[in-house]
């Protein structure tokens, strides 16, 4: 299966349509630093999920960099959904000033 990889300004502007972000990376690293719009299932949980995600809406997978992002895309895709892959994860998003915020206050990559 090939999923698709799209860029952070390309998944900004899907998050204006019906598109929904998946950051799967671990709770400190949420807490550090997230995507406002996005949600959050780590990695290791997503299996126990899969019926609180919509079928029928594009679902962008991130993480920090783009790796565990992609496992879950696939994963997700075997399972009939709608996906693509963020490339370079959060490290990109954050790197094209897209909206960032932490429950700090002091948003960063982990």
């Amino acid at each position: 299966m090939s999923i698709s990889e799209i860029s952070a300004s390309e998944a900004f502007e899907l998050l204006d349509g019906d598109a929904i972000l998946l950051d799967v990376r671990e709770e400190n690293e949420w807490e550090a630093g997230h995507a406002p719009m996005a949600s959050l299932i780590p990695l290791a949980e997503l299996p126990d999920h899969l019926d609180e995600l919509p079928r029928d809406r594009l679902i962008i997978c991130t993480c920090r960099s783009g790796g565990r992002s992609l496992r879950a895309a696939t994963f997700l895709g075997e399972n009939g959904f709608d996906v693509a892959n963020l490339s370079g994860g959060m490290m990109a998003w954050f790197a094209e000033d897209l909206p960032f915020e932490s429950d700090s206050g002091d948003a960063t990559i982990e």
